[in-house]
This record gives structure tokens, C-alpha cells and sequence, in this order.
């Protein structure tokens, strides 16, 4: 009997953890974490609640990264403490990994494996092979797995768009080819179910970038994800073009560029990036920085530049500040705070909801819609999102010919087995959420909600 266990994503943005059992064969697909709540004071991450890996039996045989999203990979230092299991990834969601594992001091007891998209992997008595996924970082994959009872395609984040550019597009061919194979299960993320139409492409976010930008003659600041390395490329190209010098700052971007250089994947010119703390020998229209802080984060710089406690920039008359990201839900208000302090320093402010500055990386419901058609699934399961993201894409896959009785919805903990008889969900493991202080487990009280 197959068995598949969402340990977490489903029923909640984040905390992606879903476990693939066969007889004596068990790995996990991702491990998430979430960043807290309002009410989670004291908390400063969230992360599943791993009592069914510790005691499982079989022991579990490895962990597979979709991509370096830290909802997908945010909790694998606290999984590796405790167990010891081969992690497969791409180059550059394991040069993340690397970074993180070393922060913790448990590289060196780490055994990471480099995988790529067309590859096969056999882990136990099952074959996974890896289909290339566009998203908002690279590197990203989706995942076949070859079982006794059929074809598990599972997409990772995904979106669909033909006009993306550095090996970012969906690989339509491949899933195309599993659909052709047969496929029994479809497990889709569903976080843009919501969305009307198809996903907005990176192109149309440059030149959107690039027009606001074009004739402002003081420095421009662009806050945005770190792992976004896309973007980074298209900011870069914009300031080439600008004749601006490029500023770096922030550790994650820092780190995350480096990672990005060392495999190929983005260019800036060495007499195009300087030191931040070079910033004072160029005038302000010859500069553009690249920031963190698009959600809010009060540590981040983005915020110590709006409070005038950056150690070399604060932000003045004549700043252009662009957040080129979506407002994650429950950052609104750290977000809001931020676009008032720079207001109030008479900076302009440019963000999703007066400019089109952002484009997700999670498809909307013609891509959804496209996935299911592709790969024409024998049943389908919808992941990656809150209840009601989960129920919409159900519906969603009903009204595009899946049979009611063959779309499993299913939350975290519920066991969803297949065998030579079909589908269904039956009996549940204990499932639930870890707080986590600093690096440290727990010691904000009680640890599993």
C-alpha cells in the first residue's frame, strides 16, 4: 500500500512537509517552515511538528527540496538534529541549504546530494524523476514518482509562462509526457486558486521597473525577496542600461547573490557593484541599492534606513523606494508602517498596489487548469495552501472532468492510500506546530500547539 501524509501545507501558507511511505521505503518531500502569527509572541518561526518521522518505521530514507523557498526548506535544520537521512536538491537550493546548515553547525554531519531536472533517483523501491518548474527562484522542480500502483506527479510551486527566461519555464513537455505515461495521482499546489487569468510574466515586471525608474534623478532603492535571483538579473540589467553603480545590501541578498555567481546564474559586472560603504563618492542619480525588508521585517534594512538607524543609509527627499513584492497575508500592518515612515521622510513609494512591481510565482487558474489537462490525473490532490485555497482547487478540478469521488481533499495528518483498489483517505498520525525561539525549541512555553 502507498501511502502519502501531509505533515504540513495543507490547511495553512507554509510548513510544506509531505511524507511518501511504500512498504519499507519512506522520504519526505520538503520541510517548511512558517514565519509567526500576531499572537505568537516571543516566536520567531514555526515549523511541523516531526513525532511521525522520529518514530516511524521504516526509518526515513531521504529528503527531496523542490526549491529554496524557506516554506519549503526553513525546517530542515531541525529535522537533520534529530535524523539522520540523504537530502536531494539542485545546485542552487542546496548552495542555500549549505549556508543555513552551516549557521546551525550541522554541515559537516550533512549529506547532500546535487540532483537536476530529467534525472531519476531511486530511493528504496520507488523512482522519482524531476521535471523542471518555473517559480520566483531557480532552480525549482516538481516531482514523478514511480510506484507499483501508477504515476504521483507532485508540481512543487509552480506557475506556467512561456515568456520566462533563464530556465524558469514549466517543462509542459515533461508533465505532458507523465500525462501520456498515466497518472494516478495530481498533487497541485493551490496557493493562486483565487486568481483569475495566468500569472504576469518577469519581463513585463522589468519593464514596468525599468519605465518607473527611467527619469528619476535620485537614488532608487528596491526592496525585494532575496532568493529572487530573477529579478536581481532583470534590476541589474536596468541599472546597466541607467548607467547606475549597484549596491547590495543585506545578508540574505549577499549570500544568496554569491550562491547565484558561483553557479552561473546572474552577471554584474565588476566595476558595475560597489560597497555600501562607498555610497558617499557617487551622486545619488548614478545609484541604485538592492534591499531587503519588502515585508515589514523591523531588523531588516530596509526598515533601519526608514528609522535613520542604518549604519550608511537613511532614507531622504528624493529616494525612490520600490517593494517589488507581494504583501504576504499578516504583514499588511508591518508593511503599511514601513510605506508610512517613508512617506513621512518624503520619499516616493512604489509598491503592488498602485504599480504592477511583482509578479507571483504561483499559478493562477488557467495555469491550474492547464496542469490538470496535461497530466489528466486518475485522481487529484490538491496542496500548498488554507482551507479554503485547498477547497477552491478542488472544485476547480471537478468542473474540468475529475470525478467528485476521485478529488481527495485531504488536511494535514489524514493518510491518503492508495492500492490496487483506488484512492481514499483513511485514519490520521498526529500532526501539529513546533514554536520556535531564536534557534532554540520550545522555550517560549508550551512547544506544539
Amino acid at each position: 500500500m502507498l501511502k502519502l501524509i501531509p505533515l504540513g501545507g495543507l490547511g495553512e501558507i507554509g510548513l510544506n512537509m509531505m511524507a511518501i511511505q511504500y512498504q519499507d521505503t519512506l522520504f519526505v518531500i520538503d520541510a517548511g517552515l512558517m514565519f509567526p502569527e500576531e499572537y505568537m509572541l516571543g516566536v520567531d518561526l514555526v515549523i511541523p511538528d516531526m513525532t511521525y518521522l522520529k518514530k516511524a518505521e521504516p526509518r526515513l530514507s531521504g529528503i527531496i527540496l523542490t526549491h529554496a523557498h524557506e516554506d519549503h526548506i526553513g525546517a530542515l535544520p531541525y529535522l537533520l538534529k534529530d535524523i539522520h537521512a540523504p537530502v536531494f536538491g539542485t545546485p542552487f537550493t542546496l548552495g542555500v541549504v549549505r549556508h543555513k546548515l552551516e549557521e546551525y553547525g550541522i554541515l559537516s554531519s550533512c549529506d547532500l546530494h546535487d540532483i537536476s531536472p530529467g534525472e531519476l533517483l531511486k530511493i528504496g523501491k520507488l523512482e522519482l524523476e524531476f521535471i523542471r518548474v518555473g517559480h520566483s527562484v531557480v532552480g525549482g522542480v516538481g516531482i514523478a514518482i514511480r510506484t507499483p500502483f501508477g504515476l504521483v506527479v507532485h508540481t512543487g510551486d509552480f506557475k506556467i509562462n512561456h515568456a520566462a527566461s533563464g530556465g524558469m519555464t514549466t517543462d509542459v513537455n515533461h508533465f505532458a509526457r507523465c500525462g501520456d505515461e498515466g497518472v494516478l495521482a495530481l498533487l497541485s499546489d493551490s496557493t493562486n486558486v483565487e486568481r483569475e487569468g495566468v500569472t504576469v510574466s518577469a519581463e513585463e515586471i522589468a519593464e514596468t521597473l525599468s519605465q518607473v525608474t527611467h527619469s528619476h534623478k535620485g537614488r532608487v532603492i528596491i526592496s525585494l525577496f532575496a532568493s529572487n535571483i530573477t529579478r536581481i538579473g532583470k534590476i541589474v540589467d536596468i541599472a546597466k542600461l541607467q548607467g547606475r553603480k549597484v549596491v547590495l545590501d543585506g545578508k540574505s541578498i549577499e549570500t544568496t547573490v554569491n550562491i547565484a555567481k558561483e553557479l552561473g546564474l546572474i552577471d554584474i559586472p565588476e566595476e558595475m557593484q560597489i560597497d555600501i560603504s562607498r555610497i558617499g563618492e557617487f551622486p545619488d542619480e548614478e545609484l541604485l541599492l538592492i534591499t531587503t525588508g519588502s515585508q515589514g521585517e523591523p531588523m531588516s534594512s530596509l526598515a533601519r534606513m526608514a528609522t535613520k538607524t542604518h549604519k550608511w543609509v537613511a532614507i531622504k527627499r528624493g529616494d525612490m523606494v520600490i517593494l517589488s513584492s507581494k504583501f504576504i497575508p499578516g504583514n499588511e500592518r508591518a508593511i503599511g508602517n514601513i510605506i508610512n515612515k517613508l512617506y513621512r521622510l518624503e520619499a516616493d513609494v512604489i509598491y503592488e498596489k498602485i504599480s504592477n512591481i511583482h509578479a507571483s510565482g504561483h499559478a493562477f487558474r488557467e495555469e491550474l487548469k492547464l496542469m490538470i489537462a496535461l497530466t489528466r490525473p486518475k485522481y487529484f490532490i490538491p496542496v500548498h495552501g488554507e482551507y479554503r485555497h485547498l477547497a477552491l482547487h478542488a472544485r476547480l478540478a471537478e468542473k474540468v472532468g475529475i470525478p467528485k469521488e476521485r478529488v481527495l481533499l485531504a488536511e494535514n495528518g489524514q493518510i491518503i492510500e492508495f492500492d490496487s483498489k483506488g484512492g481514499r483517505i483513511r485514519d490520521r498520525v498526529f500532526t501539529g506546530r513546533v514554536l520556535v525561539d531564536g534557534k532554540g525549541i520550545g522555550d517560549v512555553g508550551r512547544s506544539v500547539l
